[in-house]
């Protein structure tokens, strides 16, 4: 495989097709005779449903029908299986009973033939509930008893706490965040002659077709999904939610195609978030610095619905040595829809945790965090046993912290200054596991020497469009410019989701092996009677820069390969089994370095430069992957200083359900980043040698900005995010 463009900053194939606006995503679409619905929703957080009056809403013009408990049609509920590729994070199907579980929960879905018509129509819906109290947050949910989900334990921890003779004990806090991507939510669906075809907002196209399957109790080649084009999703989009459904159900009742777009504030209720966690962290180590005991306990709320553990320990097991390690996680109820995924979960949030207690560590320790951190370094997964395929970790501390100028910090608290400025340096380390799934590909070579690539993932604006393209360009030698990536289509060859960091590891193989199928019937092609180079052993010929060549120099086109045999094409098959190679234990690392400002004459805290470095695997696209691990960091650093969604404690109510005041960090908030990619391959996982990079980058930011903050106040934020009046609490 010739290495052109592999690794290098190719512009986004995709580019033009968005800047143009010939991009079409799910609400885009609009089949002839379309109808809108809109949905209402519950104002409870958890009660029954006494009646709903559409009295005034049947009226209003264009109204075509409007469904609820009593008229909706029954729909089978998915297993929710990841296995089987047909995950829900809410079994229940919409509309099911007449039980409300939270606010904002579909009561209702308004139908007419446009979406003014049903938005006007939806607010003249009058639903009476018969109320019950409620769990509005975590605290709350305690009360109601805790679930332990899992445990993790090796030697006594307990034990090497209490013996321990430094040690920390602390309980840190994170907020529910939510996923809130430029695209909503949306679908679009219609059916024809026994088929559903669904234009979805997803990450998972085959998953969401699986699950379509069984709700509505369809073979699987009965149904369609597309998702050609994603405005993100951040975990939110992985699986499908009750709108998806009602909009497929909804379609079928009345024959003709129905569109639906989830308003910004029902995001916050009925499309999942991150959930609020409690963590309790035990280190104990050595005078020296060697850990002895790490003990991280979790829990996280969760909804009446399904139970949704969020991992926090699962960073936690395998980032350090210690022989003694116990990792807890437990859920809480609460009167909220289902958690789901959110980029890096559980590591997102556990690593705030267990990275914050590293640097009390440090503090007590009177060491360096850095130094602590690198004596405390591993070879192998403590975990298992098992060697690293590959681990940098060394690596990325020494060239970040040269870059970030680490060795001219001044440890004492609130000694840095910059005029009226306190300035404060942090660091954290960060991790997530490297997986590789199975995925299928088909390459198809044309007479004018193009390509097309088929496979059904997507695209969720990370770039997977073009380092696919770029992966068959140099694999079949010819130009990217003639590589044609066709994704986003369930009924295309088997592919992932894109979750996880697992796409580009998984995909990839896949390509490069379909890649290699479609050049070998080339050739065989090549060899036919009639063809140019008929009767020659295929062994001795060769695909290569895109024409075949034999041993005497002699070269043949595609074109001058299938034309004469009245060929169409030749195609390549191929499906990659997933597994990376045994007796290996796989992973990301990475470090992030953060310097904050805090001026307490006027009350402002900025964070003013981000170094990271990130053992990634190979890297497919160095702007691509950089852009990823910058956006990454900007998500940490909304986590770290602005992102909670607050609860009206007597309601269970969201009360900041809208962009005007969910704050994410804007232009204005923007550090001087600064990422470096070390770019090792990882050939025992696949033989690109990629990982993923998706998650890594957020991992650990905000415990750096926390311990940051610590250095320039001293004042140790456990509870995030951190806001001005927790550093300017005097009790704190």
């Amino acid at each position: 495989m010739s290495q052109t463009t592999i690794g290098s900053a190719v512009a986004r194939v995709d580019g033009f097709d968005k800047l143009t606006g010939r991009a079409r995503y799910a609400a885009d679409f609009h089949p002839e005779g379309m109808a809108h619905a809109y949905g209402v929703y519950s104002t409870i957080s958890r009660g029954r449903i006494v009646s709903i009056d559409t009295s005034i809403a049947d009226g209003m013009p264009g109204v075509i029908e409007i469904f609820h408990h009593d008229n909706f049609p029954t729909l089978h509920r998915s297993p929710a299986s990841f296995p089987e590729e047909n995950m829900v994070d809410e079994l229940r199907t919409p509309f099911e009973d007449d039980v409300v579980h939270y606010a904002g929960q579909f009561v209702a879905l308004v139908v007419a033939d446009t979406f003014e018509h049903a938005r006007d129509a939806a607010y003249r819906v009058k639903a009476s509930y018969d109320a019950d109290s409620a769990a509005a947050n975590l605290a709350q949910g305690l009360e109601g008893g805790v679930t332990e989900a899992n445990r993790t334990e090796r030697g006594d921890a307990d034990s090497a706490f209490d013996s321990a003779e430094v040690k920390v004990d602390a309980t840190y806090t994170t907020p529910v965040e939510t996923h809130n991507p430029m695209e909503m939510h949306a679908t679009t669906a219609r059916w024809a002659n026994g088929k559903l075809i669904v234009h979805e907002s997803t990450q998972g196209v085959i998953f969401a077709r699986n699950t379509l399957a069984k709700n509505f109790d369809l073979d699987p080649s009965q149904i369609e999904v597309h998702a050609d084009y994603i405005g993100s999703g951040f975990g939110g989009k992985l699986w499908l939610w009750p709108h998806s459904l009602a909009t497929c159900a909804v379609a079928r009742e009345l024959g003709r195609p129905v569109q639906f777009m989830l308003p910004r504030q029902n995001m916050f209720t009925t499309s999942g978030h991150r959930p609020e966690t409690s963590q309790h962290i035990q280190l104990g180590a050595k005078t020296d610095g060697t850990l002895t005991s790490i003990i991280h306990d979790s829990i996280n709320s969760t909804s009446s619905i399904n139970t949704f553990v969020e991992a926090c320990g699962g960073s936690t097991s395998s980032l350090y040595a210690s022989d003694a390690l116990r990792v807890s996680h437990a859920t809480a109820q609460v009167a909220r829809g289902t958690p789901t995924p959110m980029r890096a979960p559980g590591a997102g949030v556990g690593l705030f945790a267990l990275e914050s207690a590293m640097d009390e560590l440090a503090i007590a320790l009177d060491m360096d965090p850095l130094e602590l951190r690198r004596q405390n370094f591993t070879a192998t997964d403590p975990s298992d046993g098992k060697p690293w395929s590959s681990n940098h970790m060394l690596e990325c501390y020494d060239r970040a912290a040269e870059r970030f100028g680490w060795a001219d910090r001044n440890p004492q608290v609130g000694s840095m200054r910059d005029g009226d400025w306190l300035i404060g340096q942090g660091v954290a380390a960060c991790n997530w596991d490297a997986m590789r799934n199975p995925c299928d590909a088909r390459v198809t070579l044309r007479p004018d020497g193009s390509a097309t690539v088929h496979c059904a993932t997507q695209d969720i604006g990370t770039g997977t469009y073009t380092i696919i393209a770029q992966t068959a360009a140099d694999t079949l030698g010819i130009d990217i410019g003639r590589i044609h990536v066709a994704i986003g289509d369930s009924t295309f060859p088997h592919g992932q989701i894109s979750g996880g960091s697992w796409a580009t590891a998984s995909i990839l193989p896949a390509i490069v092996g379909a890649c290699k199928a479609a050049a070998d019937k080339l050739v065989e092609y090549a060899a036919n009677d009639g063809a140019p180079m008929a009767g020659a052993d295929t062994d001795d010929l060769l695909f290569e820069a895109g024409v075949v060549k034999n041993g005497r120099g002699d070269q043949a086109t595609p074109a001058d390969i299938l034309e004469p045999q009245k060929l169409a094409h030749a195609i390549g098959d191929f499906h990659s089994d997933g597994s990376p190679e045994d007796g290996y234990a796989y992973g990301s690392f990475g470090v992030n370095f953060v310097e904050i400002g805090w001026n307490p004459n006027t009350a402002q805290l900025k964070v003013r430069r981000v170094v990271s470095s990130i053992d990634a695997g190979a890297i497919m696209n160095d702007a691509t992957a950089r852009s990823q691990v910058e956006g990454a960091i900007v998500m940490g650093l909304g986590a770290a200083m602005f992102e909670a969604t607050e609860y009206d404690e007597r309601t269970g109510r969201p009360v900041n359900n809208n962009y005007a005041e969910y704050l994410v960090p804007v232009n204005a908030d923007m550090p001087e980043l600064d990422v470096i990619l070390l770019n090792h391959p990882d050939y025992h996982l696949n033989e690109l040698g990629a990982r993923g990079i998706g998650e890594i980058g957020l991992t650990g930011v905000q415990a750096a900005v926390a311990n940051a903050v610590y250095h320039a106040t001293g004042k140790r934020i456990r509870d995030l995010p951190i806001t001005l009046d927790k550093i300017m609490d005097e009790t704190a």
